[in-house]
């Protein structure tokens, strides 16, 4: 059993660094999103699981929030910030993943701040926006 917790783990470490390099993210930011893994198994658990089926297990949440919950306000405010020319990359979901998992450890660690993003943080799909 722990040969294979072993694997796992390495597999699972490849693979970040993989996303990472197509994301564009740094080896500090690999560093942190695996050390937040292990802080926190059930975010690890929902990690893995996206690993090895591209899809979502939806069992985590900090403060009723999924993972997708995540992925769905970033992308929303993704756009806001295209919308604004912020960002040149327009297509690129290895970092909108990545930023997800990233954004739940930190919402994890600091739910409040994420929380009150969230209930502000939305994008341009309505009059008066900007």
């Amino acid at each position: 059993m722990a040969e294979q917790n072993d694997i796992k783990q390495l597999q699972m470490k490849e693979w970040t660094r993989l996303l990472a390099d197509r994301a564009g993210e740094s080896k500090e930011f690999v560093d942190t999103l695996l050390k937040g893994l292990e802080e926190f198994e059930d975010i690890k658990k929902e990690y893995l699981y996206y690993m090895e089926n591209k899809n979502f297990l939806g069992e985590c949440s900090v403060c009723g929030m999924t993972v997708v919950d995540i992925l769905i306000w970033q992308t929303d405010h993704f756009k806001s910030d295209l919308d604004r020319g912020l960002y040149d990359m327009q297509n690129n979901p290895d970092k909108m993943l990545l930023a997800a998992f990233d954004t739940m450890i930190k919402m994890k660690k600091d739910p409040q701040k994420y929380l009150d993003r969230y209930g502000q943080d939305t994008g341009t799909d309505y009059p008066g926006k900007y």
